[in-house]
């Protein structure tokens, strides 16, 4: 009991004044989280915060998305943000996390409310610090369809082309699908392979854009969602990913 409410006494001294590095988390239901949420998860890493609903700094445990109530787990967000704390000493990083379970590429066209929202909330967040880079994973819900699939690198630029023209021009990671949905009875193994392959040529194609392999990682289970230790891994591979391409990073 006495542990449970210094945790809370923790969250609500957040000074909410900070001068952080932030990163806008964005796309569908793996980048929210769907893993199981284990002890580890709930214990704070020192300099790493996340935005909540309400717009509020508090450090950041799991969940930290809030798109699902009902399914909501572990991320990849804070393994990626304890990678770039303890490469960086000095920094506070902060995470804004806005992805949406389900959501397909085009409702994230600028002018939607996925989109409004997430650039509504990194201009929030940006009264406390400056935005550093934008994670994305999404594909999933797109990899159903060959016109979909074909047509994803030139919606996909214009969605971050605008991103970036409202929010800063800042390094993009973006992640592969899971390699296990190639197994997938219900997935055609050649257009889950064709979706990754596109998604791979953004960083050939895209500024300052750089691509994540899911190669090794495991599902929860349901041949779509990675789980925990996979994320974990995954926003260690992410933040391996945004140091590449950031040469300000130390």
């Amino acid at each position: 009991m006495i542990r449970f409410v210094f945790f809370v006494f923790s969250l609500a001294a957040v000074s909410q004044d900070m001068d952080m590095e932030l990163f806008l988390l964005i796309g569908q239901s793996n980048m929210a989280g769907r893993g199981v949420i284990e002890e580890q998860d709930r214990v704070p890493f020192p300099r790493v915060f996340t935005l909540t609903k309400e717009e509020t700094w508090v450090p950041a445990v799991e969940p930290i998305h809030f798109d699902r109530p009902d399914r909501l787990g572990t991320g990849l967000g804070r393994s990626f943000a304890r990678v770039l704390a303890d490469a960086a000493p000095g920094a506070r990083i902060g995470l804004i996390p806005a992805a949406m379970g389900g959501s397909a590429l085009d409702e994230w066209k600028p002018g939607g409310t996925l989109y409004s929202d997430a650039v509504r909330r990194a201009k929030a967040a940006l009264k406390s610090g400056r935005l550093r880079g934008i994670l994305w994973h999404q594909g999933e819900a797109d990899s159903g369809k060959l016109e979909l699939i074909r047509s994803y690198q030139e919606r996909w630029l214009a969605v971050m082309k605008s991103l970036r023209s409202e929010l800063g021009d800042v390094p993009i990671v973006v992640g592969e699908l899971g390699q296990f949905l190639y197994g997938r009875e219900k997935n055609d193994y050649a257009m889950a392979r064709m979706m990754n392959e596109q998604l791979a040529m953004l960083a050939v194609n895209g500024s300052r854009v750089a691509f994540v392999s899911s190669g090794g990682l495991t599902h929860k289970g349901d041949v779509l969602h990675f789980d925990s230790p996979s994320l974990r891994e995954f926003g260690r591979r992410y933040a391996l990913a945004f140091m590449g391409l950031d040469a300000e990073w130390k």
